[in-house]
């Protein structure tokens, strides 16, 4: 598998956007964590949400492009969440919470671009971060498919 079959997506609360995600045929896995924040020391849920850690909760998307494309896997992230709020989506409030888009190579970065420039003509406020990613840490295990694991 290359580097462009990997995407990083936040989108609020980790745990429905990892549902969503595995609920897609052709992605292989999602998987929750923390994304381009202060270091691995911080990557654990009680300091990130103190807010100051830069992290946001990130679904890390392993897919396979012949069976699912990276267009339509962006259009299913900017169709459950809400680009024109920033840090925050729904009831869940904090820089945590910040919705973004992290890619790991140049392909991926000119589909990112692509999708992010059709979505802001959509309305006057675009908040969502689009960028490299800077560094990944899963989430605990407690974390991972916990809505599955909670009948949710």
């Amino acid at each position: 598998m290359s580097r462009s079959d990997v995407i990083y997506l936040a989108g609020g609360c980790f745990w429905g956007l990892e549902h969503l995600m595995q609920s897609i045929p052709g992605v292989i896995d999602a998987e929750s964590g923390y994304a381009n924040g202060s270091g691995e020391s911080e990557a654990n849920y009680q300091t990130v949400c103190s807010g100051k850690t830069g992290f946001r909760e990130t679904v890390k998307v392993l897919y396979d492009p012949e069976r699912v494309s990276l267009d339509a896997l962006l259009l299913a992230y900017f169709y459950v969440i809400d680009p024109t709020v920033k840090n925050r989506q729904g009831n869940d409030i904090g820089p945590q919470y910040q919705t973004g888009v992290y890619y790991t190579d140049e392909e991926t970065r000119k589909t990112v671009e692509r999708i992010a420039d059709m979505e802001r003509g959509r309305s006057p406020a675009f908040h969502v971060e689009i960028g490299p990613l800077k560094n990944y840490f899963p989430a605990e295990e407690n974390h991972q498919n916990y809505l599955e694991k909670n009948n949710f």
